[in-house]
C-alpha cells in the first residue's frame, strides 16, 4: 500500500489528481457526502444545542469500507475535498467516519488542479476548520428546522406533499411579486415615430423622433407637418468613447452569461463547469472572487502580447464586492491560457470558450469607439429625428470577446445638407409591466440582494420548478388592435393592425401553487419570507465560519420565534389558506361557485362542504389560462358543463369527456383515452371521441403480450418487454421470446429480480 492516501469528492477529480502525484500517493474518491442528517423527523434535537443526528448513506457503505482499509495501511491520510463550506463539511464527516487522528490527518486546498497547485498544497496543509464546518452545520440545521416544521403545516392548511425551504421560498416570493406588478400594470399607449430619408447621392438615412407621442392625434398632426416640410441636417455630432472589459467570472455571473449566450440553464452550466475543472482545465468554479493569481496574470500577458500585440493589453486589478466564508481565492478562469480549446464534449467546450474569452479579455485593452448623432430638422415645425451611428476604431477586447453589436455605419453627411423624406411610420406601442424573470436575471437578482449563495442558485431555481411552484415557458399573450400611421407621397394613411399584447417566451412565472403559498407563508410567516432577514442569515453563517458568532446562538435567534409561529399556525382556517373565493352562484341550481385551491391544486367548486343537509358539492378543473384570483362566473359555468355525455362505441360503450388531474380525457369503461390539441372535451364528437378510442384499445392489446392473473403480466415497455406483478419487474433477456414465456417462466423472474434499492434522502440546500 501506498504511504499516502488522498480522499477527495469525485472519480473524475480522483482521475486528474493522480496524474500529477507520484507513485507513494493513492487518490480515492468519497463520492460526495458519505453521511447527512436523515429526511425523517427528530433528527434534529433542539434540547441539545440542535445536535444533529447524522446518518451514513446506505449505498456508501462498500465506499466507506474500501476508505478504512486504506486509511488503516497509509502513513498520511489528506482529505483533499473542495474549500468551501460544503467541502470542509465532507472532509470533517470522512474523519469521524474513517476514525481519523486530527492531529495526523492533513486537510490540503486547491482552486486548480495542476502541478504547482497540488505541489504547494502538499507543502501547507491544514487541519479540518471547524468553525467553516459548523457554519455549515448552522446552514443545514436552519434548513432542516424550516423544512420539517413549516412543511407540515402547508400540507395541514393548503396541500398533501408541498415543501417550504428557507432559500426556495423567498425565491418563489420574487416570481410572484413580479408576476403581481406585471398583472397590476395599467396598459399605456405611445406612438413611436421612424422615417427614411434620401440624400442627394441616393443614399437612404433611416431615423427616429427621440419624443413618444400620446395619441394619434398628436403624431397625426406631426405627419402632416412633415408632409409639407423640407428637411435638412441641422448637426452631426461625433463624440469619441470606450468600451471596457467585464471582470472574470464568478459563479452568479458564469451562470448568467452562460444562459445569455449559451442558452444554458445554471444547473447545466453548473454540471459543465465541474467537470472542466475536475479534469484540470479551469479554477474551482464556486466563487465569489474577481481575483486572479499572479500567475496567471504573467501568463496571460505574454499570451496577449505574443498573439495579439503590445498595444492589446492593459493590466488589470477587479475589486471583489464582498468577502464571504466561501469565497475562493480566484476568479473562474482557465489554468492554462495558451490552451483556447478544452472540454470533453461540445458542451463543455463552448463553456470553456465562454471562460476563456473572458478572462483573456478582462487583461486586454478597451474598445475605442466614435459615436455619431445626425440631427434632423423640418421647416415647418420644431419636431427632430435623429439618426445615431456608432463605429468600432480600435476593437481591444472585442478581438476576443466578440462584438454585442455590429457597427451601425452612417453616410457622410455636413450640416445644412438637404434630404428628402421616402416615408414616415408611427407605431402605436403598448407598455409592458416589468420583464419576467429567466433563470439568468434571478440568478442575478438572488445574488444582488444577498439571497442564498450562488453555488445554491442552480438547484434553488431547479427545485422551485420541481415541486411545481414555478413554471419556465412561453406565455401565450392576448391579441390586441394599434393603430399604424404612414406617410408616403405626400398622403397619411392609417390602419387597425393586430398585435400580441404579453407574449413572452422562456421566462419563469408561478403556478397557482407557488401564488397560494406564497401569499400564506408572507401573512403568517413574515419573518421567515423578509427578503433583509434570508440576507442577515447568511451573513450570520459567514460569522459564525470567522468565529465572529456562535452557532447555537443564531440558531436560537431564529429557532424561537420562528417556532412560536408554527405553533400558532394551528387556528388558521383552511379556506382563508387556500384562498377560497365566492365567484357567484349557478343560476339554475341558486348553489355557489367557489374558486380555492384543492388536494391537486387550483379548482372550482359548486355547492358548499361540510353540511349534512348539503348535496355533496361537485368539482371542475379551472379554465385553461385562468387563476384564482381572475377566473369569471361565465368560465366557471361552461366549465361545470363536464363531463359530457359524447355517444357511444360501436360496441354499445358510453364515452365521457371530461379534464382531470393529467388533462382532458374520454372515459370509455374504466379506460382512460387522452384528449390532445387541437380536440377539446367540450366540443369533441362522436366519430372523433369513437377513433381516439380505437387507437388505445389497439395500443393497450400490442403493451400486453401475457396476462396471468393476479396481477402477474408480460408487457412491452419503453426499454423493451418485461415481467411485472404491478411491484416488482423483471427485465426479460433478449435471447427469450416473451411470448413464450409461462406463468412459472414469469413467477421465477420476479422472485429472481433484484429489489429496488432504497434511496438515502438528505435535504439539500
Amino acid at each position: 500500500m501506498a504511504k499516502n492516501l488522498v480522499i477527495v469528492e469525485s472519480p473524475a477529480k480522483a482521475k486528474t489528481i493522480e496524474k500529477y502525484l507520484g507513485k507513494d500517493y493513492v487518490v480515492k474518491s468519497s463520492m460526495g457526502h458519505i453521511r447527512g442528517i436523515p429526511s425523517k423527523s427528530g433528527s434534529v434535537d433542539v434540547a441539545k444545542k440542535y445536535a444533529p443526528t447524522y446518518e451514513v448513506d446506505p449505498a456508501k457503505s462498500k465506499v466507506i469500507a474500501e476508505l478504512k482499509k486504506d486509511a488503516k495501511t497509509a502513513k498520511t491520510v489528506w482529505l483533499a475535498s473542495d474549500e468551501d463550506r460544503e467541502g470542509e463539511a465532507i472532509a470533517w464527516h470522512l474523519s469521524e467516519v474513517l476514525k481519523l487522528d486530527p492531529k495526523s490527518t492533513k486537510r490540503i486546498v486547491f482552486h486548480e488542479i495542476t502541478q504547482s497547485a497540488l505541489e504547494h498544497a502538499i507543502e501547507n496543509p491544514r487541519t479540518i476548520d471547524i468553525p467553516l464546518v459548523h457554519a455549515q452545520q448552522a446552514r443545514q440545521t436552519l434548513d432542516y428546522l424550516v423544512g420539517f416544521e413549516l412543511s407540515p403545516v402547508l400540507w395541514r392548511k393548503v396541500r398533501p406533499q408541498l415543501s417550504a425551504g428557507r432559500v426556495q421560498s423567498v425565491a418563489v416570493r420574487l416570481i410572484v411579486e413580479r408576476e403581481r406588478e406585471i398583472e397590476a400594470h395599467e396598459v399605456e399607449s405611445t406612438f413611436k415615430l421612424t422615417a427614411v430619408f434620401k440624400l442627394k447621392d441616393g443614399t437612404e438615412l433611416p431615423a427616429e423622433s427621440p419624443v413618444k407621442y400620446k395619441d394619434a392625434k398628436a403624431v397625426h398632426k406631426v405627419l402632416e407637418d412633415f408632409a409639407k416640410a423640407g428637411f435638412q441636417i441641422a448637426t452631426v455630432d461625433q463624440k469619441p468613447g470606450t468600451r471596457n472589459p467585464s471582470a472574470p467570472f464568478t459563479t452568479s455571473t458564469l451562470q448568467q452569461e452562460a444562459s445569455n449566450k449559451l442558452g444554458y440553464s445554471p444547473r447545466l452550466t453548473m454540471q459543465l463547469a465541474q467537470r472542466l475543472y475536475e479534469a484540470g482545465h479551469i479554477t474551482y468554479m464556486r466563487t465569489d472572487s474577481l481575483n486572479l493569481s499572479n500567475q496567471a496574470l504573467g501568463a496571460m500577458t505574454d499570451y496577449i502580447k505574443k498573439e495579439y500585440g503590445e498595444k492589446y493589453h492593459q493590466f488589470r486589478t477587479f475589486k471583489t464586492k464582498s468577502a464571504g466564508a466561501q469565497e475562493a481565492h480566484e476568479a473562474i478562469r482557465p489554468t492554462n491560457v495558451s490552451h483556447t480549446t478544452e472540454g470533453a464534449d461540445d458542451q463543455q467546450k463552448r463553456l470553456y470558450g465562454l471562460i476563456w474569452r473572458r478572462t483573456v479579455a478582462s487583461q486586454m485593452a478597451p474598445a475605442q469607439l466614435e459615436k455619431t448623432v445626425v440631427t434632423i430638422s423640418a421647416d415647418n415645425t420644431k419636431e427632430t429625428l435623429e439618426a445615431k451611428g456608432e463605429m468600432i476604431l480600435f476593437d481591444g477586447f472585442l478581438k476576443v470577446y466578440g462584438r454585442s453589436k455590429e457597427d451601425v455605419l452612417l453616410p457622410e453627411v455636413k450640416s445644412g445638407d438637404t434630404l428628402t423624406l421616402i416615408s414616415a411610420d408611427a407605431i402605436e406601442n403598448l407598455s409592458r409591466g416589468p420583464a419576467r424573470y429567466t433563470e439568468a436575471s434571478l440568478v442575478r437578482q438572488l445574488e444582488e440582494m444577498g439571497i442564498g449563495r450562488p453555488s445554491t442558485y442552480a438547484s434553488t431555481i431547479s427545485t422551485i420548478q420541481s415541486r411545481g411552484y414555478v413554471e419556465r415557458g412561453d406565455i401565450e399573450g392576448n391579441e390586441r388592435d394599434i393603430i399604424h400611421l404612414t406617410l408616403k407621397t405626400g398622403k397619411i394613411t392609417e390602419e387597425t393592425e393586430k398585435f400580441l399584447y404579453g407574449r413572452d417566451s422562456n421566462k419563469l412565472f408561478p403556478t397557482d401553487t407557488g401564488k397560494v403559498v406564497t401569499d400564506f407563508l408572507v401573512k403568517h410567516f413574515a419573518e421567515v419570507m423578509d427578503y433583509d432577514f434570508t440576507k442577515d442569515i447568511e451573513e450570520e453563517l459567514d460569522d459564525i465560519a470567522e468565529k465572529k458568532k456562535d452557532r447555537v446562538q443564531v440558531l436560537d435567534d431564529f429557532y424561537k420565534p420562528f417556532h412560536k409561529l408554527v405553533e400558532a399556525s394551528a387556528d388558521i382556517s383552511r379556506a382563508e389558506a387556500t384562498q377560497t373565493r365566492h365567484i357567484g352562484d349557478d343560476p339554475a341550481s341558486g348553489l355557489p361557485i367557489y374558486a380555492r385551491f384543492g388536494r391537486y391544486g387550483p379548482m372550482l367548486q359548486k355547492g358548499e362542504s361540510g353540511e349534512d343537509d348539503d348535496p355533496k358539492p361537485t368539482f371542475a378543473p379551472l379554465p385553461k389560462g385562468s387563476t384564482i384570483e381572475n377566473v369569471t362566473l361565465e368560465q366557471a359555468l361552461e366549465a361545470f358543463k363536464l363531463p359530457r355525455i359524447v355517444g357511444q362505441t360501436e360496441d354499445g360503450y358510453e364515452m365521457k369527456a371530461a379534464i382531470g388531474r393529467f388533462g382532458p380525457y374520454v372515459l370509455v369503461n374504466s379506460l382512460f383515452v387522452s384528449i390532445k390539441p387541437p380536440l377539446d372535451p367540450f366540443t369533441i364528437t362522436e366519430a372523433e371521441a369513437r377513433e381516439l378510442y380505437i387507437a388505445k384499445v389497439k395500443a393497450e392489446a400490442e403493451k400486453n403480450i401475457s396476462d396471468f392473473g393476479e396481477g402477474i403480466r408480460v408487457l412491452n415497455g419503453r426499454y423493451g418487454p418485461y415481467v411485472t406483478d404491478g411491484k416488482k419487474n423483471a427485465k426479460i433477456p433478449k435471447e427469450t421470446d416473451p411470448k413464450q414465456i409461462t406463468k412459472e417462466q414469469a413467477v421465477k423472474m420476479l422472485a429472481e429480480a433484484p429489489d429496488k434499492p432504497k434511496r438515502f434522502r438528505r435535504r439539500k440546500p
